[in-house]
């Protein structure tokens, strides 16, 4: 078994990360002016109201500020690479995401302790202080909304994590707002306005959690993804098997590893089609780090035969595109005997342009080993075809299907 793997290039994809991690790093920043600015205006509130509900999303912010110190710091160091860890520090950022977490579920318990066990507080209610808990619900409204949307493009999973967070604000601020209303119609709703902000704090901490632990304890791709992978390695026509396929993230990036039988003997080729396997999956899947192909030749204990023919009764046709039918015969490689044989019609007989190659194709997706022909295809489109995917030509002047087999020894 041979192995082919592939690391990003500096060559051609250095400026590309260069570019998504200076834009990333930009979206850092501006996380700690949002939570700066949501901050001193909580405070301010809170101070002059004296509401339980304000002062728990004053902490809430608080605590926010240094999460976004802290993914600013992990996003600078998830690019380094040493002798210590040569794979990269990319996992940095699930960590952060993980430490996000924590910190807004002790948020959470803080606010429960606050709101269960401490004395009443005597709330004062003013117009600016309605237009400030508004403000501080819009502001995270618009910046959460551009930096998800960055966050997904980047496959960031600090930034998601920050902008998921953000969106907590927008329901605890409401619900902020609600308890401050009430107070104005002789209402205390701070206590159980409070408690109603953990529930959207604890709930976003949950999720990131989850979602962290599972990228730091390799858990698999998600299923699309693979499955997505699995079927770009298996339109490559020399592709006849995938053994095993796994992937995993680390930070923003993706890892794949697959296990592929090869209609190739020769290993240089081999290599090359595990080349161009590798290309359209980085082509097709975004933030792929590394792709890891094993490789082998096809050791099945079948072979499948084509044969265009004239008549469904076995003739042998003269031309190759204008075949109106084609014989598909399974073999046992081991004595060469004949286990199942099948006439379908030959899809591409009425196409104008291109006939010969398309058929070519159609054969090659139907894992066919030998293309036994009457006429010679050197030089033409189908050759090429065949040639990258593996396939035998092989030259007959049987006149049926059954004597081109005698005359190959099936």
């Amino acid at each position: 078994m041979r192995s082919s793997e592939s690391h990003r290039k500096p060559s051609d994809r250095g400026r590309e990360r260069r570019i998504t991690q200076a834009a990333v790093e930009g979206w850092g920043w501006g996380s700690i002016g949002v939570n700066v600015a949501l901050s001193l205006l909580n405070l301010g509130i809170a101070v002059a109201s004296g509401s339980l509900a304000v002062a728990a999303e004053m902490l809430h912010n608080l605590v926010d500020l240094m999460a976004s110190v802290a993914v600013l710091v992990g996003l600078k160091i998830s690019r380094r690479r040493s002798e210590s860890f040569p794979y990269g520090l990319y996992k940095v950022e699930n960590v952060i995401a993980v430490g996000v977490a924590g910190l807004i579920l002790f948020t959470a318990f803080e606010i429960i302790r606050e709101a269960l066990f401490a004395h009443q507080r005597q709330t004062t209610v003013n117009p600016w202080m309605l237009a400030g808990v508004m403000l501080s619900a819009v502001i995270p409204l618009v910046f959460s909304h551009s930096e998800l949307r960055a966050g997904k493009a980047a496959n960031s999973p600090s930034l998601i994590a920050e902008a998921q967070e953000y969106r907590a604000h927008i329901f605890s601020s409401g619900v902020v707002l609600i308890s401050l209303i009430g107070h104005i119609f002789g209402l205390s709703l701070d206590r159980p306005a409070a408690l109603l902000v953990v529930f959207f704090i604890a709930r976003t901490g949950w999720e990131l959690l989850k979602d962290g632990m599972r990228v730091l304890l390799d858990a698999s791709l998600d299923a699309e993804t693979l499955a997505q992978v699995r079927q770009i390695i298996e339109n490559d026509p020399a592709t006849t098997q995938i053994k095993t396929l796994t992937g995993r993230n680390s930070g923003r990036y993706r890892f794949l590893e697959a296990e592929v039988t090869l209609r190739k003997d020769d290993l240089k080729k081999a290599h090359a089609v595990s080349q161009r396997i590798e290309q359209a999956i980085r082509a097709e899947v975004p933030h792929v780090e590394r792709v890891l192909i094993h490789y082998e030749p096809t050791g099945s204990i079948h072979r499948r035969d084509a044969f265009p023919l004239a008549n469904p009764d076995g003739r042998l046709s003269e031309h190759f595109g204008e075949a109106p039918y084609f014989a598909l015969v399974t073999l046992r490689r081991a004595d060469e005997a004949v286990e199942k044989q099948e006439v379908v019609e030959n899809p591409h007989r009425e196409v104008s342009k291109a006939k010969g190659i398309r058929v070519a194709e159609w054969l090659v997706s139907q894992k066919v080993d030998r293309v036994v022909l009457k006429e010679s295809l050197q030089g033409k489109g189908p050759e090429y075809v065949f040639a990258a995917a593996g396939v035998q030509m092989i030259l007959t002047e049987a006149e049926t299907v059954s004597l081109a087999l005698d005359a190959l020894g099936s």
